[in-house]
C-alpha cells in the first residue's frame, strides 16, 4: 500500500511538472514579455446554454500568425493571457457551429480585454445540405468520462454492442461476451442513460441484442458523481443510441448479410413543430458458428487416497435470432415544458447444442463409466422498458426540475435437456431436463432538481425509489426410457419457485465550484436504505438483514492555459448481487460441473480513487490516468466436490485489490488519416480469505488489453477502416482464462452524396479459430478446459438515408432514470 501511495504521489507530481513545462514552452515561443490578455463566454445563441471544448483561436491582425489559443471550459468560459499588446483577431469555432470572427481587438500594455457574451449559431447550412464537413474524434476525454464515438467506426457495422465493447478505452471483453472494466465485471451498462431490466438479469446476453448500427457513443464513467447510483464498484457505462434531433420526415435502412450472419433494420422518425415521433427496429441472425470443447477434471478425495479423472469433449452448434423495436413520442408543452414517453420492446433467443458429448470418469487410472449425450441449451429473453418523463427548465440557464418514471420487465427462460445415448448405436436411452423461468420486475421514481448558486456553483439534489420483483420458478423431469416420457422429480432442492423483493430508496445532494481560476470542484454524497424480502414456494424462508450505506464522491480538476487537463476522483461504490448469484436453480447441463446461486449474498462495497491527465498537441491527443481499487465483502467463487461432481457456489468471503494504468490517444499524422488506440495495464489481487486451509485460495498478476484503430479516406467516395483488439490472459481466483485477439478490415464506397453505402467487411480472415484455455486449481480440484471458436466471416454491408431534413430548435438533454445497482455475474464459470 505504501509502494502505491509513493506511484500515485510521483504520478502526480509528474504530470503536473509536465504541464507546467509544456505552458511555459510555449509561452517561450515568443521573445517578448507578455503581460495583457482576453477572456469571454462563448454560449449557444438558441439555447443561451455555454459552449463547452470550443476552440479560441488568437491571431495577429498585421501578420495573419496565430499567436495563441485555448478551449472553453464547462462553463463556456475562456481566459487567456500573456500575450503582447497590439491588434489582434479572435475565431471560436466547434462543431457543428459556424465560425465565429472577432476583428480589431485592440491590447494596451497590461490590459486585459473582456469580450462578454460570445454567441455561436448553429451552422444551417451544413444541417440542410446534410453534408458532414468534420466528425468528432473517435475517443474523447471529459471532465467526469472518457466518450467512444462509435458512430464513426465502421469496422464495428453488422454486430452487435459487444463487438463495439471491444473497442471502448478501459473496457474488455471475453469470448462469451461477458464485459469488465479495468478488470472488474461489477460495473452498470445503461442506455441512454435510463437501466433496462435486460442488464439486471445478464449483461453479457443484453449485450447482444443491442446492434452496433444502432450505437452513436459509449461513454465510460469510471468516478461517478454523488447524482448517480452507488452501484457498480468498476463503474458505469452508458450506450446513447442514435436519435432523430432533426424537423421532417426520415428513414435509415440498414442491412447486412454475411457468413455468420445477417441482419435488416429500419429505423424512421418525423418531426413537426412540438411533436418528434420515431419509430424504428433492427433484427439479425446469426448462424454457421460451429465449435468444439475439451474438459479434463481432476479431484482428489478428502477421506481417502482416491482419485478421479473424468474427461469430457463435445462439438458445438451455437446460433441466435434477436430484435430490438421501439416507439417514442416527444412533446414540447411551451418553451420550458417538455414530456417524454418511450416504449421498447426486444427478444433474445440464443439456442446451442452440444453434439457427441463423450464423458469419460476414471477411479485410480481405471475406467469406471464412459457416457454419450446430446445437450440442447435454451437461453432465451424477451424485454420490455417504458418511461414518462416530464421537464421543466426555468429562464435562468441549468435551472431544471425533472419528474422521471419507468416500468421495465425482463422475461427470460434458461432451460436445459439432456439426451443419454447408446454409445453402441446412438439409439436413446433417456434424458434430464431443466426448466428455469424467471422475471425481473422493475419500478422506478425518480425526482432531480438542479439551480446556480453563485458564479460558477451548482446546486444538484434529488430523491429515488426502486422497486424490484424477482421471480424464479424451476423444475426438473427424468425419463428412464428411450420415448423421453419426462416426469417432474419431487425433491425441494430441484423443482420450486423463489421470490426475492427488494426496494432501494436514494437521496442525494452534490455541489459544483470553481473556488480558485481554471479549478473545478464536484462533491456530493448519497444514501441508499435496501429492504429486502425472500422466500421459496416449499413454505420456507431467507433471512436477509436490510442495510444503509452512505457514499461519498469527489471529483477535483484543473485546465491549464494549453488545454491540458488534470483531474482527480474519489468514490465509495456498493454492488448488490443479482438474479444469477442468487438464483437457487441448480443448473446442471454439464453433470459434473453444476452451479446453485446463494440467496443469503450481501453486497459489496469498494473504494475507488482515480488520477488522470489529458493533453492535445495540434491534432492529437493522449490521454493517461491511475487507478486503484479495493473491494472489502468480495462475491467469490467456492467450488466443492462430492465424488467427482464439481459444485459452484458464491459467498462473501472475498478482497479484491487492483491498481494499474490506462493509456488512450487520437493521432492524425496527414490529412485524412486518423489512428486510435490504446493500453490497459493493471494489477490484480484476489483473495477469498477462506478460514479453512485446503479451500483458501488467493492469485495475483498483470492483465494488459491493447487496441488499434486506423481510418483513411482514400477519396470522397472511398474509406477503408481497420481494428484490433488483443486481450491477455485473464487472472482469476482459482486459476486463469487464456487471451485471445479479433480483427477487422472495412472496405466502403459512398454514393448519393453519402446518402448511401455499400462495403465489405473482413472479420479474423487469417484465422481459422480461437483456442481459450480455462485452467482452476483449487485444493482437492485441478481442471483444464479449451474451448474453440470458428470466428472467420465476410460482410457485405448497405445503407440508405431517404428524406429531407431542416434544422431544428435545439433542446435541452433530457434527463434519464439511472439504475446502477446490481452485480452481474457474466459467466458463472468465470471467478469473481
Amino acid at each position: 500500500m505504501k509502494k502505491l501511495s509513493l506511484f500515485i504521489l510521483l504520478f502526480m507530481s509528474f504530470l503536473t511538472a509536465s504541464a507546467s513545462i509544456r505552458t511555459k514552452n510555449k509561452i517561450a515561443l515568443n521573445n517578448a514579455e507578455f503581460s495583457s490578455g482576453i477572456s469571454g463566454i462563448v454560449l449557444d445563441s438558441v439555447s443561451g446554454k455555454p459552449v463547452d471544448y470550443a476552440t479560441v483561436t488568437i491571431i495577429d491582425q498585421v501578420s495573419g500568425k496565430i499567436v495563441s489559443g485555448s478551449l472553453t471550459a464547462t462553463d463556456g468560459k475562456f481566459s487567456i493571457g500573456k500575450l503582447n499588446t497590439g491588434t489582434y483577431r479572435i475565431k471560436i469555432s466547434f462543431l457543428s457551429y459556424a465560425d465565429k470572427t472577432i476583428s480589431s481587438v485592440n491590447l494596451a500594455e497590461g490590459e486585459t480585454k473582456k469580450l462578454g457574451r460570445i454567441l455561436l449559431s448553429p451552422n444551417a447550412k451544413v444541417l440542410n445540405e446534410v453534408q458532414v464537413t468534420a466528425k468528432k474524434a473517435l475517443v474523447e476525454e471529459k471532465i467526469d468520462r472518457t466518450v467512444y464515438n462509435a458512430e464513426n467506426d465502421l469496422t464495428a457495422r453488422g454486430g452487435d454492442a459487444s463487438d463495439v465493447m471491444k473497442r471502448v478505452p478501459m473496457v474488455s471483453v471475453d469470448m462469451d461476451g461477458n464485459v469488465s472494466l479495468r478488470g472488474s465485471q461489477n460495473i452498470k451498462v445503461l442506455i441512454n442513460g435510463k437501466p433496462s431490466a435486460m442488464m439486471s438479469a445478464s449483461v453479457a446476453d443484453a449485450l447482444k441484442q443491442i446492434p452496433a448500427d444502432l450505437i452513436k457513443s459509449v461513454e465510460v464513467i469510471t468516478s461517478p458523481s454523488a447524482k448517480y447510483d452507488a452501484e457498480g464498484s468498476g463503474g458505469i457505462i452508458n450506450i446513447v443510441l442514435k436519435q432523430n434531433t432533426l424537423q421532417g420526415l426520415t428513414l435509415n435502412i440498414n442491412s447486412t448479410a454475411g457468413t455468420r450472419g445477417s441482419g435488416l433494420g429500419l429505423n424512421g422518425g418525423y418531426k413537426v413543430g412540438k411533436f418528434n415521433f420515431s419509430v424504428g427496429g433492427f433484427g439479425r441472425g446469426s448462424y454457421n458458428s460451429p465449435g468444439s470443447f475439451t474438459n479434463s477434471q481432476t479431484v482428489s478425495s478428502l477421506t481417502s487416497n482416491d482419485t478421479y479423472l473424468t474427461t469430457q469433449s463435445a462439438t458445438t452448434k451455437n446460433k441466435s435470432l434477436f430484435g430490438r423495436y421501439n416507439l417514442g413520442m416527444d412533446y414540447d408543452i411551451s418553451e420550458h415544458n417538455s414530456l417524454s414517453l418511450g416504449v421498447v420492446i426486444g427478444a433474445n433467443n440464443r439456442p446451442s447444442t452440444q453434439n457427441n458429448f463423450l464423458t469419460q470418469s476414471y477411479l485410480n487410472d481405471e475406467l469406471t463409466s464412459s457416457m454419450l449425450q446430446q445437450n440442447k441449451i435454451t437461453n432465451n429473453s424477451n424485454q420490455v422498458d417504458a418511461t414518462l418523463t416530464y421537464t421543466l427548465t426555468g429562464k435562468k440557464p441549468e435551472r431544471e426540475f425533472s419528474i422521471l418514471t419507468e416500468y421495465s420487465q425482463n422475461t427470460r427462460n434458461n432451460n436445459f435437456e439432456n439426451i443419454y445415448l447408446d454409445q453402441s448405436n446412438g439409439s436413446v436411452t433417456g434424458g434430464l431436463k431443466n426448466n428455469n423461468n424467471s422475471v425481473n420486475k422493475e419500478l422506478t421514481f425518480e425526482a432531480d432538481y438542479q439551480t446556480p448558486t453563485f458564479k460558477n456553483q451548482l446546486l444538484e439534489f434529488g430523491a429515488k425509489d426502486i422497486i424490484r420483483t424477482v421471480s424464479s420458478d424451476y423444475t426438473y423431469f427424468s425419463a428412464a426410457d428411450g420415448s423421453l416420457n419426462y416426469q417432474p422429480i419431487s425433491s425441494a432442492n430441484l423443482s420450486n419457485a423463489f421470490s426475492y423483493k427488494q426496494n432501494v430508496a436514494a437521496g442525494y445532494l452534490s455541489y459544483t465550484l470553481s473556488p480558485i481560476k481554471n479549478y473545478t470542484l464536484k462533491a456530493g454524497a448519497r444514501y441508499e436504505y435496501t429492504n429486502i424480502t425472500a422466500d421459496f414456494n416449499s413454505g420456507s424462508s431467507v433471512s436477509i438483514p436490510n442495510y444503509g450505506v452512505l457514499v461519498p464522491s469527489v471529483n477535483l480538476a484543473r485546465k491549464f492555459d494549453n488545454g491540458d487537463m488534470i483531474k482527480f476522483g474519489f468514490t465509495r461504490r456498493i454492488q448488490r448481487p443479482s438474479l444469477e448469484f442468487l438464483n437457487p436453480n441448480i443448473q446442471a447441463s454439464n453433470p459434473l460441473n453444476i452451479t446453485v446461486g446463494n440467496p443469503a449474498l450481501s453486497p459489496e462495497y469498494t473504494n475507488n480513487f482515480e488520477l488522470g491527465y489529458s493533453t492535445h498537441i495540434k491534432n492529437n491527443s493522449v490521454n493517461l490516468s491511475a487507478f486503484m481499487r479495493s473491494t472489502n465483502d468480495a462475491i467469490q467463487t467456492i467450488r466443492t466436490t462430492s465424488g467427482d461432481t464439481v459444485r459452484t457456489s458464491y459467498q462473501n468471503l472475498g478482497k479484491q485489490d487492483a491498481y494499474g494504468l490506462s493509456l488512450s490517444f487520437n493521432l492524425s499524422p496527414i490529412n485524412k488519416l486518423s489512428i486510435n488506440g490504446g493500453v490497459d495495464l493493471y494489477h490484480l489481487s484476489l483473495d477469498n480469505q477462506d478460514p479453512d486451509p485446503l479451500f483458501h485460495a488467493s492469485n495475483q498478476g498483470w492483465v494488459a488489453n491493447y487496441r488499434l484503430f486506423g481510418s483513411y479516406d482514400l477519396s470522397d467516395k472511398y474509406s477503408i477502416q481497420a481494428f484490433t483488439f488483443r486481450r491477455s490472459r485473464q487472472i482469476q481466483l482459482q486459476g486463469y482464462q487464456g487471451g485471445f485477439g479479433v480483427y477487422n478490415v472495412s472496405f466502403n464506397r459512398y454514393f448519393a452524396k453519402k446518402k448511401g453505402s455499400i462495403g465489405i467487411g473482413l472479420d479474423n480472415f487469417l484465422t481459422n479459430g480461437f483456442h481459450v484455455p480455462t485452467v482452476v486449481n483449487s485444493g482437492n480440484i485441478s481442471q483444464q478446459a479449451v474451448s474453440i471458436t470458428q470466428i472467420r466471416s465476410f460482410e457485405i454491408r448497405f445503407s440508405y438515408r431517404i428524406g429531407g431534413l431542416t434544422q431544428a430548435k435545439p433542446k435541452k438533454p433530457k434527463k434519464t432514470i439511472n439504475n446502477d445497482d446490481l452485480k452481474d455475474s457474466g459467466s458463472s464459470n468465470n471467478d469473481k
